[in-house]
């Protein structure tokens, strides 16, 4: 199985969803990227890491990290349900499912690679640029029901039916799954 190892770009705020951020990460070569969606809670332990990472040397989950002696890593293998299935393996064949945004952390905390399998990268990134990194594709497929239909409301009221269909479509399917 071919996979891309992802790095960690940047952190923004989303624009017009109070509480929502949204993770960039790329590949090796910054050549394509892909962003992942996280809360506020996420974004303040992710911030706090990246402005000052000696401050949190002394806290529980770096210290845990510290303590493990198992090699790791995680591999994102999947979309369902607007979330990125993310596998933690260790060297000993355990398994474990956490969250995109965990595993990023988890991932700038312990420097534990974080993969992304290369069929999937490739449906879900888009080109990075570094300059123009400020306009970030936010793949519906990786949003929840809310957010979705929150979107809907505003490509309607934006007149943009082209993204109001899709939006629609997408918010359809996963009606039906239920």
């Amino acid at each position: 199985m071919k996979r891309t190892l992802l790095r960690f770009e940047n952190l923004q705020q989303l624009v017009g969803a109070d509480g929502l951020s949204v993770i960039l990460m790329t590949d090796e070569l910054r050549m394509r990227g892909l962003t992942v969606v996280c809360d506020q809670q996420m974004a303040d332990q992710l911030q706090m890491r990246i402005e000052n990472p000696k401050n949190c040397h002394h806290m529980l989950p770096e210290v845990l990290v510290s303590q493990l002696t198992l090699k790791y890593e995680m591999m994102v293998c999947g979309v369902f349900e607007g979330q990125y299935q993310v596998v933690l393996m260790d060297d000993i064949g355990n398994t474990s499912r956490i969250r995109m945004s965990d595993a990023v952390l988890l991932s700038i905390m312990s420097n534990i690679p974080l993969y992304i399998e290369e069929n999937l990268m490739q449906r879900q990134c888009f080109p990075f640029d570094e300059k123009t990194q400020t306009q970030l594709a936010i793949p519906i497929n990786t949003m929840d029901v809310k957010h979705l239909k929150s979107a809907l409301e505003k490509a309607v009221d934006d007149e943009n039916y082209e993204l109001a269909s899709h939006l629609r479509d997408e918010i359809k399917r996963r009606n039906e799954r239920d």
